[in-house]
Formats: C-alpha cells, structure tokens, sequence
C-alpha cells in the first residue's frame, strides 16, 4: 500500500505529504512553465504584434484623424492581419481598430487613420 512517488518533474522520491507532487519550488516551477510554454508563447506573440500596431497607429496619428498610406504602415512595422475589433457605419464603411485607434482603407493605397473618444 505505501507506494513511493516521485517528482513529476526530476523523478526524484518524495518525502513528506501525501499529496506532494514535486521536491521543491525550482521543480514545481520549471514543470508548469513547461507545461504552459507553447500557449503562453502564442498569446505573447499576439499581443507583440497588437502592441506594435496601436504603436505605429499612435504614432502616425498624432491629431486623432489623419491620412497616410499602406506602405508607410507597413514600413513601420504594422501587421494588417491582427486586429481587436471591426466597426461597421451605417452607410457602410468597416473601420479596422487596434485598441482605441483604428484605421480605414481608403482607395489606392491611402488609409485614413482615426482614434475612438473615451465616453
């Protein structure tokens, strides 16, 4: 009935609690950021490029509305494939946002780049 556990990640015995599922805190640690290191890897890209977006955004827009081109966007840095959220007007235009400033491609290669007022 007393059979001998070992940490889940060194596979050293264990001593102590019934429950105990790692020696230490350095093993304890290094199994979860194992464990969790693919997800968190993609979540932290995502939010890199979300970041570097509303940045390029921010800093091309310093009037709150302006317009400017794909190319100086893309020159910058800014990925047109991650977004935050999408607004439809009424008459139909889809304007881009990347937090709180957001964009609207315009014909050719001009964008028009907004920021949404706090309310």
């Amino acid at each position: 009935m007393n059979q001998e556990r070992n940490c889940l990640d060194c596979g050293e015995p264990l001593h102590g609690r019934a429950d105990k599922k790692f020696c230490n805190d350095l093993c304890r640690n290094n199994y979860n950021n194992q464990l969790n290191s693919n997800s968190y890897n993609l979540v932290r890209n995502i939010n890199n490029i979300l970041r570097r977006n509303r940045r390029v955004l921010e800093e091309l827009n310093p009037t709150g509305k302006t317009k400017t081109t794909r190319k100086k966007m893309a020159a910058k840095g800014f990925d047109f494939d991650h977004i935050t959220s999408i607004y439809q007007t009424k008459t139909g235009s889809t304007y881009m946002f990347c937090y709180e400033y957001g964009y609207l491609l315009l014909d050719g290669d001009e964008v028009l780049l907004v920021k949404r007022e706090e309310s």
